[in-house]
């Protein structure tokens, strides 16, 4: 099992749900997350005031899945998040070593 975790564009998410979806991905979480990467961080113009935004709004979304759809699901996130520009985003993908549906007690993949 793989932990599949995306740092996306915020405006990407219905796209890259979707996308899951026809997959057959049945469960993700998503957290409104905030951090820079080559952007820096960009300028903006307040009530006549410029100040610097260090810190750029994200969606980091985690799907947990077997192995056999890991590169499945990492193509399709990225075709759907990709828009070309800076600030698209990452995607990280790490062992998972259990897995516990709390209600069953059911473990490993039946749990997902």
């Amino acid at each position: 099992m793989k932990m599949v975790a995306a740092i996306i564009k915020p405006f990407k998410l219905d796209d890259v749900r979707d996308a899951l979806s026809e997959l057959g991905v049945s469960g993700i979480t998503v957290v409104e997350v905030k951090g820079f990467g080559r952007q820096k961080g960009h300028t903006e113009l307040y009530r006549g005031a410029e100040y610097v935004v260090d810190f750029l709004p994200k969606i980091k979304v985690e799907i947990a899945v077997d192995d056999d759809l890991v590169d499945q699901v990492t193509e399709a996130i990225e075709e759907t998040a990709k828009t070309g520009k800076i600030g698209d985003g990452k995607i990280f993908v790490y062992d998972l070593s259990q897995v516990i549906r709390i209600r069953t007690g059911e473990a490993g993949t039946e749990a997902l």
